[in-house]
């Protein structure tokens, strides 16, 4: 922002102003920086979520598979494999998970829209049943109530925010952005757990034994920044937030690695073998 634009952005008054003191301009700016900050959040849980997965998911299977086979050329295959249906499978489920979300929405907006259409008198009284229940006595809930009333959308946007928790004309975001974000997200993660045997297993020709705990290493680091950066938006302790991400990942290697050298002696007693 230029300094020109931003000195002619009203300013707030003293934070012990009174309401009426704060200038509608000033309102506006806040309150759709706030919105855009909310919709930021709901991204930053997308790509959380999406390169979580990918990093633990893969892991498991490349663990699972250094311990059944001890060959870098099949982790690598089953890793990339797991990345890839990852990657479409999260973006294919976030995108259909949304627009289903979306659509469900708006279903339940219209049927309040209809209510108070057909009738407004049960719509007025429920809202200020509500009011009531949120501690307003009686009269203020009932005059509040009414006031609402004389503007249809405004009693609209009370019931929905109120009744179902949801939000009128929420267009931050869409089914698509989310997909997309979740899939690149997992793909990245996907990548980490991967890229040493990538790197190392091939041309170099080191040992799987030897690069299984640079790619747990990695990916153990990844997590935890992950974590770390995740409680700059929740307020939480970084070093909890970290250590809980990681946490998660530690098992999931473990685990992989387990069954991968318990699975083909399993699988020979049972009578099945390459």
């Amino acid at each position: 922002m230029t300094e020109e634009a931003r000195l002619s952005v009203p300013q707030p008054p003293p934070i012990d102003a009174p309401a009426a003191a704060y200038p509608r301009e000033w309102l506006a700016i806040h309150l759709e920086e706030e919105r855009r900050s909310g919709a930021w959040l709901g991204e930053v849980r997308e790509i959380v979520f999406g390169a979580q997965d990918g990093l633990v998911s893969t892991l498991a299977v490349v663990a699972t598979v250094a311990g059944a086979t001890g060959a870098p050329f099949p982790i690598v295959v089953a890793g990339i494999a797991t990345a890839l249906a990852g990657v479409f499978s999260m973006a294919a489920g976030e995108y259909i998970g949304s627009k289903s979300q979306r659509e469900i929405h708006e279903a339940q907006i219209a049927g309040e829209r209809e209510e108070i259409r057909e009738r407004p008198g049960e719509a007025e009284a429920e809202v200020a049943y509500m009011l009531a229940e949120e501690g307003l006595s009686r009269e203020d809930a009932a005059r509040v109530a009414a006031t609402m009333a004389r503007k249809p959308e405004v009693l609209l946007r009370t019931m929905v925010s109120r009744e179902l928790g949801l939000q009128v004309d929420d267009e931050h975001g869409s089914p698509l952005q989310g997909a997309l974000l979740m899939g690149v997200a997992f793909g990245l993660g996907a990548a980490v757990p991967v890229l040493p045997f990538v790197l190392l297993g091939g041309g170099l020709g080191v040992a799987v034994s030897a690069i299984l705990p640079i790619s747990v290493v990695a990916t153990g680091l990844v997590t935890f920044a992950i974590g770390i950066v995740k409680s700059r938006w929740t307020r939480r302790n970084p070093l909890a937030s970290g250590l809980e991400v990681l946490a998660l990942a530690a098992v999931a290697g473990i685990a992989g690695y387990v069954f991968g050298t318990i699975l083909p002696t399993v699988l020979g007693v049972a009578g099945l073998s390459v």
